[in-house]
């Protein structure tokens, strides 16, 4: 477990500051303002393409060894970008290996522990990760505003540091010794997979529960970038990484006080959290003061943390029990980051057609709001019968 969360950390970290050298490279390449939403599609265009592939090579290899593959993918497309290949391809790269990790990452914790310990292990993993997304954003944006160059050689640096402490899992049994990766068999049977998790009750609760809440993150530390200048009168881009790091700090909160508070049996309890991370998010957009802003998103974190950890280990149990941890990860990942792509495409969209940024930023604090809603509406339906 000390090794898994080691070589998160540095991987998790240099994904964070990668992004901030990739959007400071952008910026220096004078690319257009709507480019810099667009690394999101390249990254994530990955997950939703391989989704139903990497679940079973989670599955169908140890675990730790799939781990150091996927970090030397990253890696590649880091030193790519670096070499001077197109910021968004070289991402899209970066996207790949990070595919190839998550359902490792996460498959990996049910084959360490019980199901009681699950909730816990999912804390220390998510609290390792929002340290290291507080510290890859922080120093991500201040070696970018210093150097790229500089920025983009420490981020592979991170990634073969981490590709080190990946060999020091221990070599797990593989969960599906008779994986063979054949395409089309693979599709099919991520589609299967699919409509087991779609039509058990908890697990469809989790998958679309935390799609809207990465789905909307993921927009929201974009919009970071543009809406700091307007609404806080700094140009730089060390803030909107601090104010990431803020939300991080905040997601560390709450993940601690979801292992305390919530278990698989008391999931329901995190429901009142997300729908305050909707109507934190429409109160940051019309804020101007600093000070106010870093609170707002420390809050928004620590909500978005309470909530998230326990709807993750809730699908990790359920897909664990049905269709192996590493394809539930994938699905789960297949529905997030289409979320993702969805919402930063209609970002994206809003900025061509100069929308003004607090506007967007309030409908999509208002989007949360509502799909929260209706889901916990659903869920105290279903509970109720």
């Amino acid at each position: 477990m000390i090794a898994v969360l080691i070589a998160q950390f540095v991987s998790a970290l240099a994904d964070n500051a990668l992004l901030f050298a990739a959007i400071a490279l952008l910026k220096s390449l004078a690319a257009p303002s709507w480019q810099i939403p667009m690394l999101q599609e390249f990254f994530v265009l990955a997950f939703i393409l391989l989704a139903p592939f990497v679940g079973p090579f989670a599955d169908g290899f140890p675990k730790g060894r799939v781990m150091l593959i996927a970090n030397m993918l990253k890696l590649l497309g880091a030193g790519a970008m670096l070499a001077g290949l197109n910021p968004l391809l070289a991402y899209g790269l970066v996207g790949i290996g990070a595919a190839a990790y998550s359902p490792a990452k996460y498959g990996i914790l049910s084959e360490l522990v019980s199901a009681e310990k699950l909730v816990k292990a999912n804390s220390l993993i998510e609290g390792s990760t929002i340290v290291a997304i507080l510290l890859g954003a922080v120093l991500g944006g201040k070696l970018a505003d210093f150097s790229t160059s500089v920025a983009l050689t420490a981020v592979c640096g991170c990634y073969f540091f981490a590709a080190i402490a990946n060999t020091f899992i221990p070599r797990l049994g593989v969960a599906r010794p008779d994986t063979r990766l054949q395409l089309i068999k693979l599709a099919k049977e991520f589609f299967t997979a699919l409509k087991i998790l779609s039509f058990n009750k908890d697990a469809r609760f989790s998958l679309i529960g935390s799609s809207v809440f990465w789905g909307t993150g993921s927009t929201l530390r974009l919009l970071l970038v543009a809406w700091v200048p307007v609404a806080l009168g700094i140009d730089d881009l060390s803030m909107p990484a601090n104010l990431s790091g803020a939300v991080a700090i905040g997601i560390a909160i709450g993940a601690a006080l979801a292992a305390n508070f919530v278990n698989l049996k008391t999931i329901n309890r995190v429901l009142p959290a997300g729908l305050l991370i909707g109507i934190l998010i429409m109160l940051l957009a019309h804020t101007t003061h600093l000070y106010f802003a870093i609170a707002l998103l420390v809050l928004v974190g620590a909500a978005g943390g309470f909530y998230v950890v326990p709807l993750n280990a809730l699908l990790q149990e359920r897909g664990h029990e049905s269709v192996g941890a590493g394809n539930a990860v994938a699905v789960q990942n297949f529905f997030e980051n289409f979320c993702m792509m969805t919402l930063v495409g209609l970002y994206i969209v809003m900025a061509k057609n100069n929308v003004p940024v607090i506007t967007t930023t309030f409908v999509f604090g208002g989007f949360i709001l509502f799909a929260i809603g209706i889901l916990a509406l659903k869920r105290a339906g279903n509970h109720s019968q």
